[in-house]
């Protein structure tokens, strides 16, 4: 490849010059051909590109896999053998395929020989003529995988940056969830660029609803506490971030319950900081749960395994919960758990009370409306039914307002023994404010 004229004497006897005539011919090039082309011309990439030859075997690589891709898209029936393609798609990889049915990844192992180099080559020229990007980013994931198993860790971290790379080109919406976190577990013990690293972080962000309680639990390398509590609190800022004010109340929901599981279980780590934990309490906005009693478990959790916290760091830790959205049952529970700080329980007094006047209010609003429509359309058969739904509604309510007083006094109760230790205790403590009526 390195012949010319000067060395060969006459311009008929030019190597290269006969390499560039036999170039004008790729179209007749079988499959094969171009693949033993490339495995050689990758050895010599400057001379290859120099001349152009390189960019040439590539196009027409890759031509001929849209033009399979549109001929006979990933499940025909028809064998490549019998299109009109068969002179340039005759190879192993087809012959291999069952029953000789062509599929959208009969290439990939051919082409996983190639370097790192002529992939990122190939996948940009893929994705300049459309190709299908479901199918690219499965070849990235298949590349990754099979270079794996001989490589050295110089030659691991280059193919990791180059598909992160190229992965990072792609519409997110065709790329596996899954096969990122399989990506990420290789990345965490390898020494790649963080520019690389940002973007699988990034990438696993804006999919995080899709995500895992056990893609989540990844070993804290390096550190004292068991899982790397950073890296998930970076998934959740690109999650927020790239969704931006699009993100659809659903995916936030999914995302906020897969967090209360992950905050459970890190819970008991009794090396994880509390500014950790609370931060994970508090980096999803308030609409993304509707109830509160899952994080109310795992703070529970966290007291009671680190017990030699200080009032302010509870407080902390405490006061992104949102008691309104905890249930009557959870709210009994905190009026007696020692652990939280009493401003806890007084919260919690407060806002079953708050619930209770909601209800009664709606109690007395449904009582109002279903006597007021029984005398105006006493003989209709339809209100009738109506106003037995709402009687049996008034019913459950008056029931759930018997369950709430019953709760309301057994926590006045506590509090007012806790009230009474402190008064003994402190002797400038304030009295507790009447709450309930």
């Amino acid at each position: 490849m390195e012949m010319n004229i000067s060395v060969s004497g006459t311009g008929s006897c030019n190597l290269l010059q006969k390499t560039k005539d036999s170039i004008d011919e790729l179209s007749f090039w079988a499959w094969s051909d171009l693949l033993v082309a490339l495995k050689h011309y990758q050895n010599s990439p400057r001379t290859a590109t120099s001349s152009g030859i390189l960019e040439k075997c590539l196009d027409s690589l890759v031509g001929r896999l849209a033009m399979a891709s549109e001929v006979t898209p990933c499940a025909s029936t028809s064998s490549p053998d019998s299109s009109g393609l068969r002179i340039s798609f005759n190879t192993r990889s087809t012959q291999s395929s069952n029953k000789g049915l062509f599929r959208a990844n009969w290439w990939f192992e051919d082409l996983s020989a190639l370097s790192p180099k002529l992939i990122e080559m190939l996948v940009k020229s893929m994705v300049s003529r459309g190709y299908n990007h479901v199918i690219v980013s499965g070849f990235l994931f298949y590349y990754q995988k099979s270079k794996f198993y001989t490589a050295s860790s110089d030659e691991k971290r280059e193919v990791l940056e180059i598909v992160i790379d190229m992965l990072y080109t792609l519409d997110p919406s065709s790329i596996s969830c899954k096969s990122l976190f399989g990506v990420l577990r290789p990345v965490l013990r390898s020494n790649i660029s963080k520019s690389c690293r940002n973007k699988l972080e990034s990438m696993i962000g804006s999919q995080l609803d899709q995500a895992t309680i056990d893609n989540l639990l990844i070993p804290s390398y390096g550190r004292s506490y068991l899982y790397d509590v950073n890296l998930v609190l970076r998934f959740l800022k690109a999650f927020l971030r790239e969704g931006g004010s699009e993100l659809s109340p659903i995916r936030m929901k999914k995302v906020a319950s897969l967090i209360d599981l992950y905050i459970t279980e890190v819970a008991p780590d009794r090396c994880l900081k509390s500014s950790k934990f609370s931060a994970l309490v508090m980096v999803l906005p308030d609409s993304a749960r509707d109830s509160w009693d899952e994080l109310y478990h795992a703070m529970d959790i966290y007291l009671e395994v680190h017990t030699g916290l200080s009032e302010e760091e509870k407080m902390k830790i405490c006061g992104g919960l949102n008691y309104k959205k905890l249930s009557s049952e959870a709210c009994m529970h905190l009026s007696q758990n020692t652990k939280f700080p009493s401003t806890s329980a007084v919260q919690a007094l407060i806002s079953q009370q708050w619930k209770l006047k909601n209800l009664l209010e709606g109690m007395h609003n449904a009582k109002h409306y279903t006597d007021f429509t029984a005398k105006e359309d006493r003989g209709r058969e339809q209100v009738v039914v109506y106003n037995e739904k709402l009687r049996a509604q008034l019913q459950g309510m008056q029931w759930r307002v018997m369950e709430l007083e019953k709760v309301c006094k057994k926590m006045q109760n506590q509090m007012a023994k806790i009230m009474k230790a402190k008064v003994l205790t402190h002797s400038d403590a304030r009295p507790l404010p009447r709450l309930c009526s």
